[in-house]
């Protein structure tokens, strides 16, 4: 039975994250070794900036001087990994690299299939809810959190008005 890939975490030089993620994709194209190790990534994160009033998104290294590497631990892939320009080793007790466990690779997300919600409503918006519990109800867009991505949304139940807190990506546009 073939083993299955892992991630492990490999030190860089400063600065040579996404160089050394490239040199590892090269390699694994050159000698047709996807199966082996099917991914190698630099963790990154959008963060928004505001500058003189204005907004703008850019991506950050979540974990500078770090690039994770999913693959099946054998003699080759140590010694790609390990000789390739910019690589100092892997994160782990003298030359031997430890595998992410299953919590900690949930905990970074990098496994994980987000679904990225734009803010495409504001205030006052007429909207209809598709989440389970309120399923096909209609409301109207009170506020907006981008940070959370939520949205409160004043809905009409029981002859009443009430103010709902639900994530973006639970309402559309009525």
């Amino acid at each position: 039975m073939a083993e299955q890939a892992r991630w492990y975490v490999i030190h860089t030089y400063s600065g040579y994250e996404n160089k050394v993620a490239e040199n590892i994709k090269k390699v694994v194209e050159n000698r047709k070794l996807q199966d082996i190790i099917p991914e190698v990534m630099v963790p990154l994160e959008v963060v928004t900036e505001v500058k003189d009033d204005k907004t703008k998104e850019a991506e950050r290294k979540l974990f500078p001087s770090y690039v994770l590497v999913k693959m099946v631990m054998t003699d080759e892939t140590w010694y790609i990994v390990r000789n390739t320009r910019g690589v100092t080793g892997f994160v782990g007790p003298g030359s031997k690299p430890i595998p992410l466990t299953d919590k900690e690779v949930a905990a970074l997300g990098v496994d994980a299939h987000r679904v990225e919600v734009g803010c495409d409503f504001s205030a006052g918006d007429e909207v209809v809810i598709t989440g389970d519990k309120l399923h096909g109800v209609h409301g109207t867009v009170q506020s907006v959190n981008t940070e959370e991505k939520t949205a409160e949304i004043t809905v009409s139940m029981f002859g009443r008005a009430t103010s709902v807190t639900l994530p973006m990506n639970q309402i559309e546009k009525a």
